[in-house]
């Protein structure tokens, strides 16, 4: 199929296919699959270029496409970019090309931080793609006027977070480098601005004490799928529903971290997909 037949084509009674470099979008899977039970969930992980934070936002547009290609040859009715990095680099350019395609992008929290916070400081966990993105500048810019907004790339943190590291010595060392420093400076909230850190949620709380406001973006990601989902007439009646992995990379590796995080007792079934002159096909 060509690419625009491929534009053109529709899922209305399709899945909801989402997308991430990696392991971090299951926290939105996660956060969707809770609202929507029994809706057809796709997830592709192209964690033959993860991390995507590292990455020029060019060569991440050009992933973000080739996927978003993907997913319309799979009938996506709609499409979650379940990372802040991809969505900071190609979410207006997906939605100018794929017109047809409802598609659901991540931005970091700062507004409801900002109508959280006591003491008029947030921090933000966001990878270096995000920060240097075309969203997050303006919308701090835009809703974080008067406040101080602490930021930290987090190096290293989704490296151990693909790994299942979840609460290990060096997802430790590396939260407690980043968080300590805006608890010192009189950060009240802490956004997640990255879909792999919510992997580590229980730690960050732990490290960040009680006080302190931590916020999971994921919770309203699906708030907006289910809008969007109802107000195109709901889920069609017979259709099958369950979960479908995707990857790029290992499938026996996703496997091994996918059912953990998405607290199942097995993982979904894991399918591999390869890259090919700038599109992604089935391995």
């Amino acid at each position: 199929m060509n690419r625009t037949a491929i534009q053109d084509s529709g899922g209305a009674g399709g899945p909801v296919v989402l997308f991430d470099s990696g392991v971090g979008g299951l926290t939105v899977l996660r956060a969707i699959r809770t609202r929507l039970p029994e809706e057809p969930l796709h997830y592709v992980a192209d964690q033959t270029h993860v991390p995507y934070g590292g990455r020029p936002a060019a060569e991440v547009a050009g992933f973000a496409a080739g996927i978003a290609r993907f997913a319309l040859t799979l009938g996506a009715r709609l499409l979650v970019v379940a990372c802040n990095s991809a969505s900071g680099a190609a979410l207006r350019e997906l939605r100018a090309a794929f017109p047809r395609l409802p598609i659901v992008g991540m931005e970091p929290a700062i507004k409801p931080a900002v109508a959280l916070s006591r003491s008029g400081v947030v921090g933000v966990l966001a990878t270096a793609a995000t920060l240097g993105g075309q969203l997050y500048p303006a919308l701090r810019q835009r809703v974080a006027a008067g406040v101080t907004v602490l930021e930290d790339p987090c190096e290293g943190l989704v490296a151990c977070l693909e790994r299942g590291d979840a609460d290990g010595p060096e997802t430790r060392a590396i939260l407690r480098r980043v968080i300590a420093p805006m608890l010192a400076r009189g950060a009240d909230v802490l956004v997640l601005g990255c879909t792999h850190f919510p992997l580590a949620l229980a730690v960050i709380r732990e490290l960040a004490g009680p006080d302190v406001t931590v916020i999971d973006p994921a919770p309203a990601v699906a708030s907006r799928v289910v809008q969007l989902l109802a107000a195109g007439g709901g889920r069609p009646a017979g259709a099958p529903g369950g979960i479908t992995l995707y990857t790029s990379g290992d499938p026996a590796a996703l496997a091994r971290v996918a059912g953990r995080w998405l607290g199942l007792a097995a993982a979904p079934p894991v399918l591999g997909v390869r890259w090919v002159d700038g599109e992604l096909r089935r391995a």
